[in-house]
This record gives C-alpha cells, sequence and structure tokens, in this order.
C-alpha cells in the first residue's frame, strides 16, 4: 500500500528545493558579476543599473539591471525600491570583494562551474569504476580550487595552524626546512614563506601545470630566493631532512595515502613534525549531514574520488574521511604520535610526530 502524502512534509521540501536551485540558477550570475567587476562597482556605493553599468566600465545597461535584479532575489546586494538602487552591506562585501576575508567564496562559485562542467567525465566513472586525473576533470580546476581554499590559507596558516604544532613555530622563526606536499598553485607554500624569511620552503606537486603556476607567483612576490617549487608525487621526493611537511587538504585525495604516510616518515628529520590539514568531518557519516558535509561530500563525489580512483591503489578517502580513520593511516606509515592541533569550522588540524 502505497504510503500517504504529508502535505506539510511535501511543501517544506518543495521550498527547500526552490532555495537549492535557485542557488544553483545564481553560479553563473554570479561568476559574471565577479569577472566583470559589478560587485566592486557596487561597493562604492548605491547606484542604479544604469550608473551601475557606467561605473562598471560603461556595460549594457539592460544586462546589469536584470543581473542586478536577480542579485536582490538572490539577497546577495540590498535594493531600495523607493529610490531605484542598488547596494552592497558590509557583509555582503566581505563574501563577494574583500579578497583577504575569511569568508571571500569567489573560488567557491568557479569550484561550482568546474564541478558542472566534469559532470559527463565523473557519470562515466559511475559506470566505469574508473577515475579522472587531476586536472582533466574541468577548463581549470586547479585554478578553482587554489582560489576556493586561499582565503582559509590566508586567514589560518600563519595566525592559527602552524602555531598550534609543537615548537613549530620557533623553528620557522630561526630557519627551517620545509615541504609543502601537495602544493597546488602555491599559496600555502608563499603564506609560509612570507612570515617566516629565515627559512627555506619547497613546494611539491605531481601536476606541472599548477607547479608552473606556481613559480610565477613566487617570481611575481619575490620569494624565489626561499621557494622552490618541483614537480613530484608524494612518494617519489627524493630530499629528506625536513623539520616540517605540509599537506593541505590533499591527503585524502591520494591514491595510496598509507604509502605517502610511511614516506613523509621517512624525508622528516629527527624531530621534524607533518602537519595535515583535512577538511572538517565527524567519524561516523551521519555526524557531516550539515551544510559543511553537504558541500564537502558534493564536491568529494565530483572531484575527491575521481581523482584517487585514477591514482595509484586508488582508496579514494573522500573529503570526509574523519579523524579516526586519518589518524590510523598516519600511525600506519609510522608515526607514534598523532592528534588534533587545532580546528575551525571547515578544517581541521593533525599533527604526527
Amino acid at each position: 500500500m502505497t504510503e500517504p502524502i504529508d502535505e506539510a512534509r511535501l511543501h517544506a521540501f518543495v521550498g527547500k528545493m526552490l532555495g537549492d536551485l535557485g542557488g544553483a540558477l545564481a553560479v553563473p550570475t554570479v561568476r559574471i558579476g565577479l569577472r566583470l567587476g559589478l560587485f566592486d562597482a557596487l561597493a562604492q556605493g548605491p547606484a542604479t543599473a544604469p550608473e551601475l553599468a557606467a561605473r562598471a566600465g560603461g556595460l549594457h545597461e539592460r544586462y546589469v539591471r536584470e543581473w542586478a535584479m536577480a542579485q536582490a532575489a538572490n539577497g546577495y546586494v540590498d535594493y531600495d525600491a523607493a529610490a531605484g538602487t542598488f547596494s552592497l552591506s558590509p557583509e555582503q562585501a566581505m563574501v563577494f570583494v574583500v579578497k583577504d576575508s575569511p569568508v571571500y567564496l569567489a573560488g567557491a562559485f568557479e569550484l561550482a562551474a568546474a564541478m558542472i562542467e566534469a559532470e559527463a567525465k565523473v557519470e562515466h566513472c559511475f559506470r566505469t569504476g574508473e577515475g579522472v586525473r587531476w586536472g582533466d576533470h574541468a577548463g581549470c580546476l586547479f585554478c578553482a580550487t587554489g582560489a576556493f581554499f586561499r582565503p582559509g590559507y590566508v586567514n589560518n596558516i600563519v595566525q592559527n595552524w602552524i602555531p598550534a604544532l609543537e615548537g613549530m613555530e620557533d623553528r620557522l622563526r630561526s630557519g627551517a626546512k620545509v615541504a609543502d606536499v601537495g602544493c597546488g598553485v602555491g599559496f600555502s607554500t608563499l603564506l609560509m614563506a612570507e612570515a617566516y624569511p629565515q627559512s627555506r620552503f619547497t613546494g611539491y606537486d605531481f601536476h606541472e601545470p599548477s607547479i608552473a603556476q606556481a613559480r610565477r607567483h613566487a617570481a611575481e612576490h619575490g620569494l624565489g630566493d626561499r621557494v622552490d617549487f618541483q614537480v613530484a608525487t608524494a612518494k617519489d621526493i627524493a630530499e629528506r631532512g625536513f623539520d616540517l611537511v605540509t599537506m593541505y587538504d590533499c591527503l585524502h585525495d591520494m591514491g595510496d595515502p598509507r604509502g605517502c604516510a610511511a614516506h613523509m616518515r621517512e624525508i622528516l628529520g629527527d624531530g621534524g613534525s607533518w602537519m595535515i590539514v583535512e577538511p572538517i568531518a565527524g567519524d561516523s557519516p551521519q555526524d557531516n549531514l550539515n551544510p559543511v558535509g553537504r558541500l564537502y561530500y558534493n564536491a568529494s563525489t565530483m572531484i575527491c574520488v575521481p581523482t584517487s580512483l585514477d591514482q595509484e591503489v586508488g582508496e579514494g578517502l573522500g573529503a570526509q574521511a574523519g579523524e579516526a580513520r586519518l589518524a590510523g593511516i598516519v600511525r600506519e606509515g609510522g608515526f607514534a604520535h598523532v592528534r588534533r592541533a587545532t580546528e575551525g569550522p571547515f578544517n581541521m588540524v593533525l599533527e604526527a610526530r
């Protein structure tokens, strides 16, 4: 017998779906607004659609008006019907304009677009069990990933995460040897190098275009004297004697995280530490059925698991592996002590010694 429909639950669920679909449909209009400088222009003060179009460099007013109304309906900008003006609140500016804000989310919209672009490739993998090579998902997934993580790194690596490691901040200030494994386009490596000029940093990534971009960033920031970037998988790093090894949001993407852990133990010098930054997650799946877990599970389906399954071993940890599972893998690699050094709303930081 068919279970009867609960009308109240149905209406509530449809309301949720309308909200979710509205957010999904906002992705392209937000990206256009970011690229054309419309949010930046609106941050200068309230404007009518014609004023905003002119302020953004002479854009077509009709398109700008429709775009602004869409953002007002999204709740991303404010609209004064009496004056016919649009404006950006300080809180909205933190999300769309202030690039070093901890909640600057432009990269999240780029990541969403990259996930949609890779849809057909990932769907194919559902049928075959294959993976998708990192960098082949979408036009510039590695660019979007770097932009997505940058605000968290800018506001946490030097301020919160490294100080949470036992004695490491003093070692970095006096001069330490650091490997940033899975460095991507180099944001994490360069932030550390800027903060600790006496130390020397090598960023490693297996994706050559990412390393090329990281080298350009190092040159632009004048940090070439203390930063080097190399193309290498985690298990192929030949250098030894590092005082600190860092991994930012990448251990779960690796095909062989257990082999990686064992190799990190080999490349660390005496008294060295391995800092592992991973997406925040509980140890039970039901612990992660929340807004943050929702973001990570969806991204993991489209990016993290396909990336891991494309590699050797293909463990496919996923972005919500949880501390217990990750710590177990690290201990298997030969680390006697693993602890959660600190955490935030989006990440947990493990220290292995």
